[in-house]
């Protein structure tokens, strides 16, 4: 072809394959042909053209795509990865098709309906460098993507290809999260995460041994307890509450919960409540060697709860960095209150909480009030209560708002005046004083506060990340939002968190990763009023008219009293521009002035 009439064009480029072909073929040729014919027609093919890619041309275990948007490239990758993850559940991992994508981004060379160049030989060499299931990409599209998807990387350094005079960049994409949203009925389909470089501790639930249903509540507190307490150790990763409850009442093989999670301990115990006595036990795991490095059981009085979770968290502690200063371990085990029916009722609180309905959320208040009644100090309490008007704000669940807004605000400066040092009290006053009482000063500061105290508490970060998005730092907020992934990349919550992310990318004007990130939030949670109003308004501000009128539908539907005029008072951006753009996107969608 004449060099003056070669069409070159910057394109991304996605190369994949299928890891070991030639075995899959050789142990069920027709078997492998019918399984890769049903992937491509079901999941494949529906999927690329739904990212707007086009097949540039297809191989026996391989394909080439062009998409003019790398974005795209990289949200199909992503899609058809979890996706195939989904359909092999039950497929024995010896017969499983699992692919390989590259992505790269490039200028290419177009001869009638095929393309050449570097671009495209960078994709394949990206490729040939995957995990089976596994998807890397160069530094190119890394550079492009990182701040418009909120997806994780790990930088697999510079690598020499075949073919390619210079090395090249490349990333791993980290797929957890990603799969943990996208749950099949079948089983949660979880991969192996990369490993802290801190020492990391997932804690299991507690086993309730006492024969009595009703008595779980107080083991999960006590398994709630050691994991903040935990938590406070800026040098120690530990996994949140809502991911390692996901294991709560099955058969764990401890290897594969430190895969799933990323990391190096284990703790599992068990906790028998009988009359005054208590028994917890215990055992540590190294999750590397299958090793227990110790196993103890404490018995005692009810009264000695507290001595008990003490004496287990400085075991941990002291098994996994024996040089700590003592001082760190006594601030790490606080007593919360000297009273056990407050505690007691704080536990019952929690329990409720956790339920996130509108019977629940009023439960858990009515049981934190019950314990301030008994503990009039018990800080904990008060954020707590704080805290359980937020699901109420936010789910427009809110009966008097004025009256409820101002016991929120009273609840959460209670809780910070007692309660200086509880990270856990700090993080649920902070917010409730950002999202119900917009308070856009002092409720970051304390939210700032909580997180000085404990780096790793997720709730805290999910917090924070949220209130990053009302104040106008949408990267800060994903920062922090994807610090609380990979603490609890399980969490059941995970549709506050996506809608974070949704919010962010809002305030920065990326209407198209702003709506998809709503969308995952409302695959969880289908009535979840924020998530539904950022889709809404993302849908319309990017000219997509139809899909933001059938958003809006079911926003009219969950909130027929919501109005333009009232979205003030429900989300507290502090500037109006944010404000003014959220409400014309709702405002062409056909809400109601």
């Amino acid at each position: 072809m004449p060099e003056d009439r070669v069409d070159r064009r910057l394109a991304a480029i996605f190369a994949a394959d299928i890891a070991g072909y030639s075995r899959l073929m050789g142990t069920d040729e027709e078997g492998t042909l019918r399984q890769l014919k049903a992937h491509r027609k079901e999941l494949v093919d529906p999927k690329i053209t739904e990212h707007r890619g086009r097949i540039v041309k297809t191989t026996g275990d391989g394909a080439l795509v062009e998409f003019v948007s790398v974005v795209n490239a990289v949200r199909c990758a992503v899609d058809i990865q979890c996706g195939m993850a989904e359909r092999n559940v039950a497929v024995p991992a010896e017969l499983r098709i699992e692919f390989r994508i590259g992505i790269n981004v490039g200028d290419i060379i177009f001869d009638g309906d095929d393309i050449f160049g570097d671009g495209v030989n960078v994709a394949a060499r990206l490729e040939a460098l995957a995990d089976p299931g596994g998807i890397t990409v160069s530094s190119a599209v890394h550079d492009q993507v990182r701040d418009k998807l909120s997806f994780g990387f790990e930088s697999l350094g510079e690598q020499t290809v075949k073919n390619i005079a210079r090395p090249v960049g490349v990333h791993r994409i980290h797929l957890a999260e990603q799969l943990a949203a996208n749950k099949p009925t079948a089983a949660v389909v979880r991969v192996e995460r990369m490993p802290s470089d801190r020492p990391s501790i997932a804690v299991l639930p507690f086993v309730n041994m006492s024969g009595d249903a009703e008595q779980e509540y107080f083991a999960d507190g006590i398994t709630e307890d050691i994991i903040t307490a935990l938590s406070k150790l800026r040098w120690l990763l530990v996994i949140a509450r809502n991911s390692s409850f996901i294991y709560k009442g099955k058969a764990v093989d401890v290897k594969r919960v430190a895969r799933d999670f990323g990391v190096r301990y284990v703790l599992e115990g068990s906790v028998r409540k009988g009359g005054s006595r208590v028994r917890v036990t215990a055992q540590l795991i190294d999750a590397a060697t299958g090793n227990h490095i110790w196993a103890e059981r404490y018995d005692g009085e009810l009264t000695d709860i507290f001595d008990l979770q003490d004496q287990l968290t400085t075991r941990v502690v002291g098994a996994i960095a024996p040089k700590l200063e003592q001082v760190e371990i006594e601030r790490a085990v606080r007593k919360p209150t000297e009273s056990l029916d407050a505690y007691d009722h704080f536990l019952r609180g929690m329990a409720s909480l956790h339920q996130w309905t509108r019977e629940s959320s009023d439960e858990a208040r009515r049981l934190f009030y019950r314990a301030i009644e008994l503990d009039d100090g018990f800080a904990a309490a008060y954020g707590m209560a704080a805290w359980s008007f937020i699901p109420r704000k936010g789910n427009d669940w809110m009966g008097d708002r004025a009256q409820e807004v101002a016991e929120a605000a009273r609840l959460a400066r209670r809780a910070v005046e007692l309660g200086a040092d509880d990270a856990a009290a700090l993080a649920g006053a902070g917010y409730a004083l950002v999202f119900v009482v917009h308070d856009l000063d002092d409720g970051p500061a304390i939210l700032d506060r909580a997180l000085a105290l404990s780096p790793n508490l997720a709730g805290a970060l999910i917090n924070n990340g949220w209130t990053k998005v009302f104040l106008g730092e949408p990267d800060l907020a994903i920062k922090h939002i994807n610090d609380a992934m990979r603490l609890s990349p399980l969490d059941p919550l995970s549709f506050r968190t996506r809608a974070a992310v949704a919010f962010a990318h809002f305030v920065a004007a990326r209407y198209d990763e702003s709506s998809f990130w709503a969308e995952k939030s409302l695959q969880e949670k289908s009535n979840y009023l924020p998530a539904l109003c950022d889709l809404v308004a993302s849908k319309a501000l990017a000219g997509r008219d139809g899909e933001a009128k059938a958003a809006m539908a079911r926003l009219r539907e969950l909130a027929p009293a919501m109005r333009v005029s009232s979205v003030k008072g429900w989300l507290p951006f502090r500037r109006p521009a944010d404000l003014a753009r959220l409400e014309d996107g709702l405002r062409r969608a056909g809400l109601p002035e």
